[in-house]
């Protein structure tokens, strides 16, 4: 029997001791109300506690945990963000220790000559966001992200930012990272990796921003989309970018996807802009309001379609910068027969430039609506994304899933070479005719798309059996990367192929 098949111990030998030893019994939760708060997410994984949840404040305190957890063979599921979730990735599917990370909330260290951050992995995107605004940067967020959502967590998952012309690689913005891998070695990854310490380095002008190495190895690659399976991040660098100094919004509403495609793809290959993504009107109204009835009041007088795209101007020139690139794209607009404005029917565009800029108020935009969202995401390229709605809707009608229930976003990412895909079908989780109708959905839709081509980079849940069915001999690649980096598969077991 190989070390990955060992018997996974029962819950009542685990000994509370071992672990206040490690961390300090103020930081080992083992109240059975709060093990509930652990033990499910908003997505259809099924429910399964954890024996005991731990929250170290050091990198030394995780090694040590996964040191333990190798001896015991205990589980142990990383977390960094607050609730909600919504993957399943953090539910605990064998039972074990939820290792929190939410209380490692340091910012090491701010870097404006080099726009990188060093940060731990409970820092949020709240509040990082302030420190940085006071050196004249910003982050690079995603979509209105919750306000409990860890940075490092939603890089490591490579949820697409909104600004395409700063995003290079699938990695970006993440750069450097310190991980304990699931064999309890501490590894750093890029530049980082040295030589010499990281106060030598910064004296000598480094500023670990080159997320390549050590030697040819791209170990940061093997972290990002693990769902934690293979170790946890303990610190990681991020890149950031100039605060503007002005901005101005512009909106283009649309019946069809398809009429305003090549008027991205020329804005993305010319450089112009900063944000650029394309909402429905479920969505756009979801982001503005925060009553299902006021939702529903926006969205019926909304396009079915909104492309959104910002022009800003940094500290030279701002003005003359914002006013050639808008004359551009204007004349760029035109050749398509298209007309961008900087207001639609109920919306304007201060008003969503700043929601859009800092991270969700409560409740989470995906939740306002009907409760619930089950979100099917994968990537493809902008031209395709005509053809992923009419079978995301095709499917709907056989479920009978109401289309007018279904988000849709569609975010340009690699400077617009590819685009991320997003499909959110909002439902009720009290009403079980829903639940079953939604879960049904997302399974049918799911297959459908996968067959016509949509590429599930993060294959949670469902995902990961359909990968594993179509591409196995990768699936047995990846088996023998985990054996590697954790040969007792103590990290996060049963998700992803492991």
């Amino acid at each position: 029997m190989s070390s990955a098949q060992k018997m996974i111990p029962e819950p009542e030998i685990v000994e509370k001791h071992q672990l206040d030893h490690i961390v300090g019994a103020e930081n080992v939760v083992d109240d059975p109300n709060v093990f509930e708060e652990y033990s499910h997410d908003m997505s259809f994984m099924p429910v399964r506690r954890p024996s005991f949840v731990v929250k170290p404040r050091q990198a030394e305190q995780v090694q040590e945990l996964i040191k333990w957890a190798n001896r015991t063979l205990m589980p142990l599921i990383p977390i960094s963000s607050g609730p909600p979730h919504f993957r399943g990735d953090t539910v605990p599917q064998q039972g074990g220790v939820v290792v929190d990370l939410s209380n490692m909330k340091k910012i090491l260290r701010l870097d404006r000559r080099n726009r990188v951050a060093m940060i731990e992995p409970g820092v949020t995107f709240l509040e990082l966001k302030p420190e940085v605004e006071k050196q004249g940067m910003r982050v690079m967020m995603p979509l209105a992200p919750r306000a409990t959502k860890s940075i490092i967590g939603s890089y490591l998952e490579r949820e697409p930012i909104l600004v395409p012309k700063y995003h290079w690689d699938m990695s970006d913005p993440l750069c450097c990272t310190e991980v304990v891998f699931g064999t309890g070695d501490f590894f750093r990854t890029g530049a980082a990796a040295g030589p010499g310490t990281l106060e030598e380095q910064w004296e000598a002008g480094q500023a670990q921003k080159n997320p390549l190495g050590p030697g040819p190895s791209d170990f940061f690659r093997v972290i990002q989309g693990a769902q934690g399976a293979l170790g946890i991040v303990t610190w990681a660098t991020i890149r950031l970018e100039l605060l503007p100094s002005i901005q101005e919004m512009f909106m283009v509403g649309c019946d069809r996807v398809d009429e305003i495609m090549e008027f991205v793809y020329r804005l993305q290959r010319l450089k112009l802009g900063d944000e650029c993504l394309l909402l429905d009107r479920l969505n756009l109204a979801a982001i503005l309001e925060k009553e299902a009835k006021a939702i529903e009041e926006l969205s019926s007088i909304l396009p079915h379609y909104i492309l959104i795209f910002v022009v800003a101007g940094y500290d030279r020139f701002p003005e003359e910068r914002l006013a050639y690139q808008t004359k551009d794209i204007m004349e760029i607009a035109q050749r398509y027969g298209l007309n961008p404005a900087k207001t639609l029917p109920g919306v304007n565009s201060r008003k969503l430039l700043q929601a859009l800029s800092e991270p969700c108020p409560e409740p989470f935009w995906k939740l306002r609506y009907k409760g619930n969202s089950a979100d099917i995401f994968f990537l493809t390229t902008l031209d395709r994304s005509p053809e992923y709605i009419s079978v995301m809707h095709e499917k709907a009608c056989e479920t009978g899933f109401p289309i007018a229930c279904i988000g849709t976003y569609i975010q340009p990412i690699q400077q617009g070479r590819s685009c991320h895909m997003e499909f959110n079908l909002t439902f009720n989780p009290e009403n079980k005719f829903e639940v079953a109708r939604v879960k049904r959905t997302f399974e049918e839709a799911s297959k459908a798309l996968m067959l016509i081509g949509a590429f599930f980079s993060r294959p949670y849940g469902m995902w990961a059996e359909l990968i594993h069915n179509q591409c196995a001999e990768n699936v047995i690649a990846l088996r023998k990367v985990k054996q590697i980096f954790d040969p007792n598969n103590v990290m996060n077991p049963g998700k992803l192929f492991f």
